[in-house]
């Protein structure tokens, strides 16, 4: 389905029921799974339908890396229309009934490039092969066969401008000259660009226009902390939108706004817990269908009894322990691929026929594991020491009873981004492997509100590490943890709080994984991409601005100057070509540690950026994991087994 998309910063990246009394213990734990087993490529994922219904295209492993296969509906004859060798597509789509269209970078380095190739895998061309440059699909224009509009910062590096491209020819014109302060564009429904978003790095204006031949004019000016983004025009395409906002309200509601009055017309819908993540339509039937939000797991508000009907008919048929999602619609929208997923499987997608209400399965995505052997997500809550409600998830190993057990504490990244319920191999593999791991949505995780979210500000290693270093004092006294055999890792930012986890509390922790994560607040800062430069000012207020007083705050929680505190054993993992948190912040730790003559596990993947996406390297990165987590709690952990 087709949204306004505009480019928006990258992030890097109470009480509870007694857990353990309902725990049921299993007759025995489950068979040891292998990492690859947990992470080596699915046969099939990613299931795409062609426009006219007619073909489906697929991702596949070639060669160890993931690329697109396509075959006819009533064909077992397939074909790989790509041929990449170095590393894994990273997105695809129909560009139309004959080609497709691909992005993909370079090691890591997310400067994504824009290919197109025949559905018989001919044709394959490059349509943006400019060094340093990268690409982001404005719209893929589903009613024109020939052409989209693209991002490219190929003219200023901090910059995107909108062009028209031709994709077969590779032929683009410019649509706007972006003055240097536009962050991102919106279409109608036509394929016209009538939105644009401009921010002077804590203000975000939305810029308004009837028609492409007008000059665009201001609607609404907010700061960073207040929400409201189109996300699609009214049927009539006029200037009416449905958009999220959180305007004069804490949660984030779907509403209706006229952008020439400046006004909201309608709230559609909003919840009292939690925000609205999302509305989605018929791009056929011109009407809205339903409205996406995230308690402890995903929630629809219908708007639409045609769709409420085909949601329930896949609950009937496939049952209501499953998440479900529409991954891909023919034009005529008789025919769905539909992706079903819960916390112990990773997913099976399926058929569905409108016209004769079939459902037929047509891959599961991990056939090789056994739901059975695989571990409940439970939703938890615990209260922080100054009394907000942390929501999170609690992964309890099998064949155990929940008890003194060893436990990996799993901060999530962004950090303004949030866990949710669903499949998890990280979780999962260590979960196999006897440990407990806990995940918990601290403040400043999105989707509790605005209030919740703002609490983070300039909180990293403070608060913010208070409400997990609290997470883990409630498994302690719930007697689920065993406080001697604890280890804390995480991602991106979760690979900060890790580092700062271990620096805070250094007593808390046996061991810790710190992946990707910055280390370093002053050379994080100095850093960024060059695409989020006009977002600085947002990040200053967000985190701490360098050349203010919030220096003081930024060194005494930067974990590169406090390595002296350190106690437990680290292992840091980082990939050589990361843009996001570069090498440098890993380097600069592992030396800083070392000067005090600790050893430090250091793995560093020469192809590889803000995380490792080929195979191998996961294979490399999760094998260490659970070995320098065995070297590190190994007595205690075989005391349990045995």
């Amino acid at each position: 389905m087709k949204k306004l998309i505009f480019i928006s910063l990258l992030v890097l990246f109470a009480s509870c029921k007694d857990t353990k009394n309902e725990k049921e213990i299993a007759i025995s734990p489950p068979p040891t799974i292998s990492v690859e087993d947990f992470f080596k490529n699915s046969e099939m994922r990613t299931f795409r339908l062609s426009p006219n219904g007619t073909y489906i295209a697929y991702l596949a492993p070639y060669k160890n890396r993931m690329n697109i296969h396509v075959r006819k509906f009533d064909s077992d004859s397939v074909v790989r229309v790509s041929n990449v060798l170095d590393r894994d597509i990273a997105g695809y789509f129909w560009a139309n009934n004959n080609q497709l269209a691909y992005i993909k970078d370079s090691g890591g380095d997310e400067n994504f490039h824009l290919y197109v190739v025949d559905k018989e895998g001919l044709n394959e061309k490059d349509l943006t092969p400019f060094d340093g440059v990268r690409v982001q699909i404005i719209d893929d224009l589903e009613s024109n066969d020939d052409e989209m509009i693209i991002g490219l910062n190929n003219r200023i590096p901090q910059v995107f401008d909108p062009y028209r491209i031709n994709i077969t020819s590779g032929e683009m014109e410019l649509l706007y000259e972006n003055p240097g302060n536009i962050t991102g564009w919106g279409t109608d429904h036509y394929g016209k660009l009538r939105l644009a978003y401009v921010t002077n790095g804590v203000d975000t204006s939305i810029l308004y226009r009837d028609n492409e031949s007008e000059d665009f004019s201001e609607v609404i000016t907010t700061d960073f902390k207040q929400t409201l983004s189109p996300q699609f025009f009214d049927f009539d395409n006029g200037h009416i939108v449905y958009a999220l906002s959180n305007l004069n309200r804490d949660k984030t509601a779907i509403v209706k706004y006229d952008l020439k009055e400046n006004k909201e017309v309608e709230e559609v819908f909003v919840n009292d817990e939690v925000d609205v993540s999302g509305i989605s339509y018929s791009q056929k039937r011109k009407v809205p269908t339903f409205i996406n939000y995230t308690t402890t797991k995903l929630n629809r508000h219908f708007l639409d009894d045609e769709m409420n009907t085909i949601f329930a008919r896949l609950e009937d048929e496939l049952g209501d322990d499953n998440e479900y999602y529409i991954t891909s619609s023919n034009k005529e929208e008789d025919i769905f691929l539909i992706y079903a997923g819960n916390d112990k499987t990773r997913g099976e997608y399926y058929y569905y026929n409108k016209d004769t209400d079939d459902i037929n399965k047509l891959a599961e995505l991990s056939p090789w594991l056994n739901s059975d052997h695989m571990a409940t997500m439970e939703p938890i809550s615990y209260t922080s020491r100054d009394g907000l409600t942390i929501h999170g998830y609690l992964t309890l190993p099998i064949g155990v009873e929940a008890k003194n057990l060893p436990v990996v504490v799993n901060p999530h990244g962004g950090p303004w981004a949030r866990d949710t319920w669903g499949y998890n191999p990280e979780v999962q593999l260590l979960a196999n492997r006897g440990y407990a791991v806990l995940q918990m949505n601290f403040r400043g995780s999105t989707g509790y509100g605005k209030e919740f979210w703002e609490k983070s500000f300039k909180q990293w290693g403070q608060t913010m590490q208070d409400d997990i270093t609290d997470g883990v004092h409630w498994l302690i006294d719930q007697e689920i943890a065993d406080p001697d055999r604890i280890a804390i890792y995480g991602g991106s930012y979760g690979g900060y709080a890790t580092l700062a986890g271990i620096i805070k509390t250094p007593d808390l922790y046996a061991a810790a994984i710190d992946y990707v994560g910055v280390s370093n607040l002053f050379t994080f800062m100095e850093t960024i991409p060059p695409y989020w430069e006009p977002y600085k000012k947002m990040l200053y207020e967000m985190v701490g601005d360098p050349k203010t007083n919030d220096s003081i705050m930024m060194k005494e929680n930067s974990p590169v100057f406090h390595t002296d505190k350190i106690k437990a054993t680290l292992f840091v993992a980082q990939g050589a070509n990361d843009p996001r948190v570069v090498q440098d912040e890993s380097d600069q730790m592992v030396k800083a540690i070392e000067k005090n003559g600790v050893q430090v596990q250091y793995m560093l993947k020469e192809n590889e950026g803000h995380g490792f996406r080929n195979e191998e390297n996961r294979f490399d990165f999760y094998k260490a994991m659970t070995e320098f987590l065995d070297k590190n709690l190994k007595e205690k952990v075989d005391d349990i087994k045995t």
